[in-house]
């Protein structure tokens, strides 16, 4: 490792802070394997320090109206804007995406979400409830201060996603960013900075999960925490936040299904499967990493999928033809490989991909992955219904809709689910019968921030977005003024 790789301490009460231990972490950039900084390795008592940072700023940016603090969100839109292709080339370092992604989605999509709740702060409207000799008055107040704990698949996208509502409702911040992805998260308080955030409203504390985010999540003065990983870690995220009573917004894995009936627009359905699928190599937990194809169009349908997905640039992420990037790690790359093991050995074949590819130079050392379609396997089985968050997709025939949707709904996971007909009324019936928190039908990932977002079953607890965020992130109290 070079002296000069770049140290990312803590941002606590407007300071930089190293970690109270003295300790860093590596953080290795996917393309390469290289060493690309060190952050601070943060404990408990990292954690109390942002906590009470926190507490004490928040009360004063309370009492900021909303209007004022909506100005401070859009300056931090304005901020991040100014700055939209260093930050995606620091998305694509940090994480592996190909630039243009980061510069197409992450980063726009981080902007839209300031200026969004920005404006949703400033249009909220709160219901009044007449009745005889009275009127009941509902009213919001901040939750105090939140914990934010976030993956390292879209680091800054969903880093704003939370903060944007949190900051908005007038809570003061305590984040933890992924120990893999947290350079991004560091330039977002040089633009909060920049804006006129105060000191200690918005804080960063870098770390591992069960030193750092554990700390975070069970702290006493922690009262909302919002959590977006995997559902195994969300399993400890809520028993130790429900016996203390806390807010708790749980948004967790994903095992989703793109449902392609044999009435689809075949280009628009080949191209949108292609998408869900390998979009950001598969690290998106809404991806469709299950395909259903009505049997009668089954075979020509995965025989020109397969031919699309083996065409995909795989590559440097900083080339505008790269399609798909590296994988996060080389640990995580070891997982999804070991899942195409299994899946040979659960009888399925695999029909383009799962091998590592040869790049030049740098890359060579870098965790890249060709994507992966594997055919042939039972719908049971482990590879087919535990969570691979990778470049693989099974597929699998369906007769009828009642069978597509036993096949979409015969899994743990309840998050998303596209549906590709012409059929209007397939669609409608489709769709409610999903045990999904949302389902796109002829398309993927088309985002409304007005709408909720979230699942069910083992896919999380509770929505975000539009007003749901700014509910969970506010108290809500009813006031009945008698006359």
């Amino acid at each position: 490792m070079s002296d000069t790789v770049r140290e990312v301490p803590n941002r606590i009460g407007g300071r930089r802070v190293p970690a109270a231990s003295g300790a860093w972490l590596d953080d290795v950039g996917p393309a390469t394997g290289e060493v690309i900084a060190r952050i601070a390795r943060s404990d408990a008592r990292d954690v109390d320090a942002a906590v009470q940072a926190a507490r004490a700023a928040q009360p004063a940016w309370a009492a900021l109206s909303d209007e004022a603090r909506a100005r401070v969100l859009d300056r931090v839109a304005d901020g991040l804007e100014a700055r939209l292709d260093e930050l995606a080339a620091l998305e694509s370092r940090d994480q592996g995406k190909p630039v243009s992604l980061a510069r197409e989605v992450d980063i726009p999509r981080a902007i839209a979400n300031f200026r969004f709740f920005a404006g949703a702060v400033r249009h909220q409207e709160l219901p009044s409830h007449p009745m005889p000799g009275a009127v009941n008055l509902t009213q919001r107040s901040p939750v105090g201060v939140c914990g934010l704990v976030t993956p390292w698949n879209l680091p800054l996208y969903l880093l704003t996603w939370k903060a944007a509502p949190a900051l908005a409702m007038g809570n003061a911040v305590v984040a933890k960013p992924s120990e893999l992805t947290p350079l991004t998260a560091d330039a977002l308080v040089d633009v909060m900075e920049e804006a006129g955030l105060p000191p200690g409203v918005f804080n960063l504390v870098h770390g591992l999960g069960p030193e750092a985010g554990q700390a975070l999540v069970e702290h006493p003065d922690v009262k909302a925490v919002s959590f977006t990983g995997g559902t195994v870690t969300g399993r400890r995220v809520a028993a130790t936040a429900a016996p203390r009573f806390k807010k708790l917004s749980l948004e967790l894995g994903g095992k989703n299904a793109t449902v392609v009936f044999d009435d689809c627009d075949w280009e628009a359905t080949l191209d949108g499967a292609v998408r869900a699928g390998f979009a950001n190599q598969g690290e998106i937990c809404l991806c469709g990493s299950r395909l259903l194809v009505q049997r009668s169009v089954h075979d020509r349908f995965v025989e020109a999928y397969a031919a699309r997905v083996a065409a995909l640039t795989v590559g440097d992420p900083a080339d505008p033809a790269t399609r798909v990037g590296a994988l996060v790690s080389a640990a995580h790359r070891d997982k999804v490989e070991g899942y195409l093991r299994l899946a040979v050995d659960e009888g399925g074949t695999v029909r383009c991909g799962g091998t590592r590819p040869d790049l030049p130079g740098s890359l060579a050392g870098g965790s890249f992955l060709a994507p992966a379609v594997v055919s042939g396997l039972a719908p049971a089985c482990r590879t087919a219904t535990e969570e691979i968050f990778g470049p693989v997709v099974t597929v699998h025939p369906f007769d009828d809709e009642e069978e597509a949707i036993a096949l979409a709904n015969g899994v743990a996971y309840g998050l998303s689910a596209s549906v590709w007909t012409r059929d209007l009324g397939r669609a409608h019936r489709v769709a409610r019968a999903l045990d999904v928190g949302m389902v796109w039908v002829n398309t993927w990932l088309l985002r409304d921030l007005r709408v909720p977002f979230g699942g069910v079953k083992d896919s999380g607890v509770g929505r975000e977005g539009g007003r749901w965020s700014l509910e969970f992130f506010s108290e809500t109290k009813n006031v009945c003024i008698a006359w």
